[in-house]
């Protein structure tokens, strides 16, 4: 399940960079990819999360708040941007939710991640009811 809803809360996991079918960004930043591709590895994974969290509530006009956001980014193991790889999806929350809904935010680099993708979101919203 790729959402889950419990009361006001929304758990939205394995939100990946795909484009259809595919994973659009493969490889670890790091060592195939670059911070810059990280980051719209990232933004574009909080794009599909966006697009599962309005087909599951109907409308984002739900959304009361970003509760948490969980960035996985596959890395060499001597990357040290993650909190900049991990804006990519925290920019565009912000942009359509509004800074002052800002989540807690968790990243870590992993050596790797399902289909190779490069970065794997968790986020947890607060919902209307």
């Amino acid at each position: 399940m790729e959402a889950v809803q419990t009361g006001r809360l929304l758990f939205l996991s394995g939100m990946l960079p795909t484009e259809g079918r595919g994973v659009r960004f493969v490889g670890r930043v790091g060592a195939e990819l670059d911070v810059e591709a990280g980051r719209k590895a990232a933004y574009l994974a909080a794009i599909n999360g966006l697009a599962v969290a309005r087909e599951h509530l109907g409308s984002l006009d739900k959304v009361t708040r970003i509760v948490r956001l969980g960035v996985s980014i596959s890395t060499s193991g001597d990357v040290r941007d993650h909190p900049s790889i991990a804006d990519g999806a925290s920019e565009l929350l912000q942009d359509v939710f509004g800074k002052d809904k800002n989540p807690c935010r968790l990243v870590y680099g992993v050596a790797s991640l399902p289909l190779g993708a490069a970065v794997l979101l968790e986020i947890i919203l607060e919902v209307a009811t």
